[in-house]
């Protein structure tokens, strides 16, 4: 993925965050976030703690679901999402507000990388997969099912949110030797008169089997 297809990639999740917000929905909730697609290299200053060594890397093979125990994630079935003609991120339909979209111009889950899983906070008035993804703690599981009929197990590293307008674009998608996993989403205040969530949750994790 070239720079600038990665910088493309970063000005549509803005985007993507208040396109999908819903106006007056769950009033009174904590509005964590949507989802949101980005590339990344971390520098080791701001890398994410580890606290296991990590797993060796994996063969390539799509995703086809994620379970998160601590969130009440199970078996979310997971597509690829890439680039629209217009060069902003395909999203999951919000029709759909269980699906997670794999980001296919980073590696499968296990590959060496960091594969970039996204996916809604809400959907019409309604919490979406993601929903409480801004509560995930260092340690906790996260399973990917992959098209090969195995499994990659990570552990989440560390969760953050950011302002969206300071996404932190190398940091998620950047390469990496190890395999990684990001979940992107939205978070945040959200604001009623544009539309729009303030800020992203990104969580961090690394392949540990």
């Amino acid at each position: 993925m070239d720079k600038r297809m990665l910088a493309t990639a970063a000005a549509a999740v803005l985007v993507f965050c208040g396109a999908l917000a819903t106006a007056g929905a769950l009033k009174g909730e904590p509005r964590p976030a949507q989802a949101a697609p980005v590339p990344a290299a971390v520098p080791p200053e701001a890398a994410a703690p580890v606290f296991a060594e990590a797993a060796p890397t994996l063969p390539k093979s799509e995703p086809t679901s994620v379970s998160v125990p601590r969130i009440g994630v199970k078996d979310a079935p997971i597509d690829p999402v890439g680039l629209n003609p217009d060069q902003s991120v395909e999203v999951p339909p919000l029709d759909r507000p269980e699906l997670v979209g794999w980001y296919e111009h980073r590696p499968t889950p296990g590959e060496a990388g960091p594969a970039v899983l996204l996916g809604h906070v809400d959907a019409r008035g309604k919490p979406a997969v993601f929903y409480r993804a801004h509560t995930l703690r260092q340690g906790d599981v996260i399973t990917v099912e992959r098209a090969d009929g195995t499994t990659a197990r990570f552990a989440v590293d560390a969760v953050e949110r950011v302002d969206k307008d300071a996404f932190p674009t190398e940091k998620v998608y950047g390469a990496t030797d190890s395999a990684e996993l990001r979940l992107v989403t939205c978070g945040g205040a959200f604001d009623e008169a544009s539309g729009h969530y303030e800020d992203n949750v990104i969580v961090y994790a690394h392949l540990t089997g």
